[in-house]
């Protein structure tokens, strides 16, 4: 009788072993029976060390052992074994059998797309990031197994998704690493929206949609980029990007300059009061915050110029020049219109002086600055009453 008690218990912990382990695993779970032949086989690929041995056990245990769940087995170690040969177009064949086996396997959507980022293959590491997506959503939504409560379920899932999160990590870092690194600008900004809409939970997805709204700019994309802007702004509305972003489009094209200048105001105000990251030094914040608030004033001072208030857009501008020095680009620009205020109100040398400074650094800027500077009169003309 207690032979028998003690055979009933050892199967409730082996019972209660299996449901734990497939609790915390998201796709299909195989069991490996202590003593069996695979057990053995699997322990004798583990030991050897010899790259050509390795992969003979591993041909042997796909050819004698690798039939209906234990085939999910075999590629796992194909996979595993390949990806560490570098061998990725190998890695690649049987990541694909073993979706084929097990498309919610979460684990091999991360072998694989090791395998793509080391490869440097950036199309397929987004495709299987997608999987890795597609997996995640389905595991989230999925209903509770028969027999198992509810509750028991949800604190299962959570259980997964929490031993995962490393996991979940890295295909999330991964992914926005690669498209970071594109150089193909219009394809950049559609990777980075969708990297949002697959991880809309990441930590990455409000950098990916600032991003694409920056990429969709320099692709000459308005229409996405004030989609994508305007979206992230309505989701987060302190967001320094994109209210720097869409103040500075509105007021270099003369549209909604009311809604510039209060995005604009708003980003000068924010860049004194924003606090510091972890990770970031205190001289590159400053440095951040000290270039964010004068591209800020520098748009205000646009604003100035298109409803004609020139008197304002000096004080602007002329605030922004020494917070923009550290990037010649927006230096330029912002002397360059601060030329164009200064002419509106009249004052002939004190626009030659941003001019002059517009064209001292080699940017965009430069050649329109020294044309304007041609075109100026040497004086300017007398206002008083001619002698008579």
């Amino acid at each position: 009788m207690r032979v028998i008690k003690r055979m009933q218990l050892g199967l409730m912990l082996v019972l209660a072993f299996c449901w734990a382990a497939s609790a915390q695993h998201i796709g299909k779970y195989v069991p490996i029976p202590a003593g069996s032949d695979a057990d053995h086989a699997m322990q004798a690929i583990n030991a050897a060390t010899d790259p050509a041995q390795k992969l003979s056990l591993i041909d042997k245990f796909a050819a004698e052992l690798g039939t209906a769940d234990m085939a999910i087995v075999a590629d796992e170690m194909y996979v595993n074994y390949y990806l560490g040969q570098k061998n990725y177009p190998k890695a690649f064949e049987y990541g694909d059998k073993l979706f084929a086996a097990d498309p919610d396997n979460l684990q091999s959507a991360v072998n694989i797309v090791q395998a793509a980022s080391q490869a440097g293959d950036t199309d397929k590491l987004l495709a299987y990031a997608e999987k890795a997506s597609g997996i995640l959503q389905r595991y989230k939504a999925a209903p509770a197994p028969s027999g198992v409560a509810e509750d028991q379920w949800k604190q299962d899932k959570e259980a997964a998704l929490q031993s995962s999160a490393d996991n979940i990590q890295y295909i999330e870092q991964s992914a926005y690493s690669a498209i970071y690194q594109s150089k193909d600008v219009p394809k950049k900004a559609a990777a980075f929206a969708k990297f949002a809409d697959l991880f809309p939970n990441s930590p990455y997805a409000p950098q990916a949609l600032g991003m694409a709204a920056n990429s969709y700019q320099q692709a000459q994309n308005a229409p996405k980029m004030l989609e994508v802007a305007n979206g992230l702004l309505a989701k987060d509305p302190n967001n320094m990007g994109m209210l720097l972003l869409l103040s500075d489009y509105y007021g270099e094209k003369g549209e909604q300059l009311d809604k510039a200048e209060a995005y604009a105001k708003k980003a000068a105000s924010l860049a004194d009061t924003q606090k510091k990251p972890e990770g970031v030094s205190d001289d590159q914040w400053k440095q951040q915050t000290t270039l964010q608030k004068g591209l800020a004033l520098s748009t205000l001072g646009q604003v100035g110029l298109q409803k004609k208030d020139n008197a304002g857009a000096v004080t602007n501008l002329v605030a922004a020049a020494p917070l923009l020095k550290s990037n010649d680009a927006s230096y330029a620009r912002n002397q360059y219109r601060l030329g164009f205020a200064y002419l509106n109100l009249k004052k002939l040398p004190e626009a030659k002086q941003a001019f002059t400074e517009a064209a001292s650094v080699n940017t965009p800027y430069k050649q329109p600055a020294l044309d304007k500077l041609k075109g100026l009169p040497a004086r300017a003309p007398a206002t008083g009453r001619k002698p008579s």
